[in-house]
């Protein structure tokens, strides 16, 4: 990684040299921030030209210090908005559609280079064998669903979208609900919130610990078997047990997005008119029905996007399964034996189980992206 020698390259020097190097790299800063800030918005054609070529500087830069086509698209398409909208406005408007392709384009380039010809190639090499060298038409998807491994990570990615957004959602919305308004909420919601800030690999291996399993003999550091032999019971595997180790890496996933949940639907919750709640209660309605008639309609689209948006992260979900059982005993899932099989060298199933993937998330977000539309509508 580019930025990884970068930085080694500057501990490598002398101390005067590494001081004099970040004194240059902060007039850099400071020099871009001032193209931003002051040249940028200017107007002339040859101000429009240097934001032309800054559309196209700056996502490179990006690239080559990251390493990283996704960093560079990001940036591409963020700079290319930016400086598009203070082109439009110094120029009053004028050559809107010539405008907006010069400055998107480095954007759409990028996009193009690394996300669309990259996803036809998936679709094209799901066709082929691992070699790439044999079309073997629809072979890589009748194995999934046919042996016992591709059937194992289907059913279980079923199981995971099934449960995950669910769970997650409802107990974020009965958290945000009781501790709505109370004392010390921000504390309460924090606690929640906190697995978000952990990645899913600290995650896991936060409850590798809690699930670790030791024979009855020996003094257990598992802290559900701890509690097991507390209570006079037998250590168990939790995580070599099927099917309830899939329910126990399940349960990691919620953890982590319950937070996620409670935010969101937090601040909907406190975004109810409370003129509806006093004339619900003025009609007579317990608390159970102002929540279920009045709270509920009103935090629709909070509730659409949370459950949209879990759902998503239990799809694609493979850092947990990797990390905690690796995809044996019954767990894998699509995106970890896509890795698996990949790592095998099988290279036309793992790219038809992508492709799977693909599919199975484009309705999540078709489905958001309507709904968003319909609000902006009402709106």
């Amino acid at each position: 990684m580019n930025a990884t020698v970068f930085f080694q390259w500057i501990g490598a020097l002398p101390p005067i040299l590494q001081a004099v190097a970040v004194v240059i790299a902060f007039a850099v800063v400071v020099v871009i921030i001032l193209l931003l800030v002051d040249i940028a918005p200017r107007r002339g054609a040859l101000y429009t030209w240097v934001r032309l070529a800054m559309c196209l500087l700056i996502p490179l830069a990006v690239m080559w210090f990251f390493n990283s086509y996704y960093w560079a698209m990001g940036v591409a398409v963020l700079v290319g908005a930016l400086f598009f909208f203070l082109d439009y406005r110094s120029r009053d408007g004028a050559g809107y559609l010539i405008q907006l392709v010069a400055f998107m384009a480095p954007a759409m380039l990028l996009l193009l280079a690394g996300l669309i010809l990259p996803s036809i190639q998936t679709v094209y090499a799901s066709f082929w064998n691992s070699t790439g060298n044999d079309f073997v038409g629809l072979s890589n998807y009748l194995w999934i669903f046919t042996q016992s491994d591709g059937v194992t990570s289907v059913i279980n990615t079923i199981v995971w979208v099934l449960l995950v957004p669910t769970l997650s959602t409802i107990i974020g919305l009965a958290y945000a609900v009781f501790i709505d308004k109370t004392r010390g909420e921000k504390v309460y919601k924090l606690l929640v919130f906190m697995p978000m800030a952990i990645s899913f690999v600290g995650a896991s291996i936060i409850w590798r610990f809690v699930y670790a399993y030791r024979s009855a003999e020996f003094e257990q550091i598992g802290l559900l078997n701890q509690i097991l032999v507390w209570f006079g019971g037998e250590p168990q595997q939790f995580l070599l047990n099927g099917p309830w180790n899939n329910l126990a890496l399940i349960v990691v996933l919620i953890w982590v997005q319950t937070g996620f949940a409670m935010v969101v639907l937090s601040a909907s919750i406190k975004g109810v008119p409370q003129e509806l709640l006093e004339a619900a209660e003025l009609d007579g309605a317990n608390a159970w029905e102002r929540f279920r008639s009045v709270t509920i309609p009103s935090i629709r689209p909070a509730l659409i996007v949370v459950l949209t948006t879990i759902s998503i992260a239990s799809l694609k979900v493979f850092d947990i399964v990797r990390t905690m059982t690796g995809g044996n005993y019954g767990t894998s899932v699509l995106a970890n034996e896509m890795y698996t099989q990949f790592s095998k060298f099988e290279a036309g199933r793992s790219a038809a189980l992508s492709v799977i993937l693909f599919i199975l998330v484009l309705p999540i977000v078709i489905y958001n992206a309507r709904q968003i539309k319909k609000q902006r509508e009402i709106r």
